[in-house]
């Protein structure tokens, strides 16, 4: 089953120097029937002015990643690390004990475009740790490349929670298929441009809940970029009980 979550559906949040787009519920957008899909809690599409950015701020026990489209984002934490991360980068900081970080436009003149991404952890009270890598746009080109994991498996990041994302590119006559166990959900979320997932169209901004089933396939992208979540088949409200 494939339930749609239209991009003019999400929240929004315009503040001048930020527009941002959210998918689930987050600040001062709430829905009911949108507070995240099994641990997967944050989808935030966030356009940020030259220069401006996100002053330092605490987590707590969380599993947070950006995967930057366009532009570039300097991030500071309290752990000492100092980064830019830019298109290609996938960056993973697992809050753990307490951290708190920064996230800025490195350029003075142009956005930066960039998903932030929210991922419940399975341990509380973890070291606090930073991740980062970058992963060459061929690894993607008309296939899904795992860039999180929790066993670290094909050089991706270490996640702490049983998740899976994966990262790909399609475009023209590019086809992909992901094989999903019976036993999982899976949440996707078109980063740019449009295409097909077994035969249903997604644009931009566009996601999807799945349930029960068993193939993935893509197909007729339009310089399309794809996250896709492998999730464990909980829902939200059990993350809390």
């Amino acid at each position: 089953m494939i339930e749609l979550r239209k991009a003019d559906q999400r929240g929004r949040g315009e503040h001048g120097w930020l527009s941002s787009r959210h998918t689930f519920s987050f600040a001062n957008y709430y829905d009911p029937k949108q507070v995240g899909f099994s641990d997967l809690l944050v989808i935030n599409d966030d356009r940020v002015a030259p220069a401006r950015g996100f002053g330092k701020h605490p987590h707590r026990d969380m599993e947070i990643f950006s995967y930057v489209l366009e532009g570039a984002l300097e991030h500071k934490d309290s752990m000492g690390t100092g980064s830019v991360i830019v298109p290609g980068d996938v960056q993973l900081m697992s809050a753990g004990t307490g951290v708190a970080h920064s996230e800025f436009n490195h350029s003075a003149n142009d956005p930066v475009h960039f998903l932030q991404i929210w991922i419940a952890p399975n341990v509380k009270g973890a070291q606090p740790r930073y991740q980062q890598k970058h992963i060459a746009d061929e690894e993607k080109r008309g296939k899904f490349r795992l860039i999180l994991s929790p066993d670290g498996a094909d050089e991706s990041l270490l996640l702490r929670q049983d998740a899976r994302v994966y990262a790909g590119r399609l475009d023209g006559s590019e086809t992909a298929k992901l094989e999903v166990g019976a036993d999982r959900y899976v949440y996707v979320h078109v980063a740019r441009g449009s295409v097909k997932l077994n035969g249903v169209e997604l644009g931009e901004g566009d996601g999807a809940r799945i349930r029960s089933e068993r193939e993935l396939s893509f197909s007729d992208g339009h310089d399309a970029e794809v996250l896709v979540f492998e999730l464990r088949n909980i829902e939200v409200s059990e993350l809390w009980s």
